[in-house]
């Protein structure tokens, strides 16, 4: 049962394709970074994706409501992590053509005019596990032709470092308030997959610096059933943050 006669917001369009990211992962740690992604990791092991699991980010997994379900200790979440065993789904200040990120600075790395948190674990969580980002805002100022920092590593910097940094990178989507993208080009190079309904194509093409592949076939961003729908706005969310995180 869909969710026709009942106005969805593009927040609530954000929180799905967010937990789509993580639909088929079967047993693995969701390691969502932000409101709306968390939303998404907890609806879907709620939903269509049962076996996912959730911590609370110290030592501990946890189910969808945040009661505890067992111990996980930091020597086996870092054994899940080098090990292809996360999936994390990471902001991004910047991110390019072919999926490298950058959080730590705006210009030059020896003389930056803007400093932002640091590479922190970003090459180790693309190097190591699949990761996805969620962009809250779309513009020119994220979607850069070239990032001016590697934090996360890319499809084109992974495959200049050879077999060991290709062994576990994998990048499956990138969401943003305006649609979703992933890179199943023969490429890598990004690729439109849905818009957000109430996006145009000329709005997204607009706000990304680089071309963009795949934007003729681009679909919609699916629809919330209604027991999703219910989930985000009475169980998951009933504060209505999620309203916050997305500007437009």
């Amino acid at each position: 049962m869909t969710t026709n006669a009942v106005r969805v917001t593009r927040a609530e369009y954000c929180v799905i394709a967010c937990a789509e990211a993580w639909r088929d992962n079967g047993e693995v740690l969701a390691s969502p970074m932000g409101l709306i992604p968390s939303v998404g990791a907890r609806l879907a092991r709620r939903t269509f994706s049962p076996d996912l699991l959730l911590t609370d980010g110290e030592a501990m997994l946890v189910g969808p409501d945040g009661e505890p379900e067992g111990w996980l200790p930091y020597r086996h979440h870092l054994t899940m992590v080098t090990g292809g065993r996360r999936h994390v789904m990471m902001g991004a200040s910047q991110i390019d053509r072919f999926g490298n990120q950058n959080i730590s600075c705006i210009g030059a790395w020896d003389r930056p005019a803007r400093q932002l948190l640091g590479v922190r674990g970003a090459p180790v969580n693309t190097l190591n596990n699949p990761v996805s980002y969620w962009v809250p805002k779309h513009s020119t100022r994220v979607f850069v032709p070239k990032v001016d920092m590697i934090c996360g590593v890319g499809y084109d910097s992974a495959a200049a470092a050879g077999p060991s940094a290709t062994r576990f990178h994998r990048i499956p989507r990138v969401v943003s308030d305006l649609g979703v993208f992933d890179f199943a080009t023969p490429d890598h190079a990004m690729r439109l997959v849905s818009l957000h309904p109430g996006v145009t194509l000329e709005e997204v093409r607009g706000a990304t610096g680089f071309e963009l592949a795949g934007c003729e076939e681009a679909a919609y961003t699916r629809e919330p059933t209604t027991e999703e729908l219910r989930l985000i706005r009475e169980v998951l969310d009933p504060d209505g943050l999620r309203e916050r995180e997305v500007a437009r």
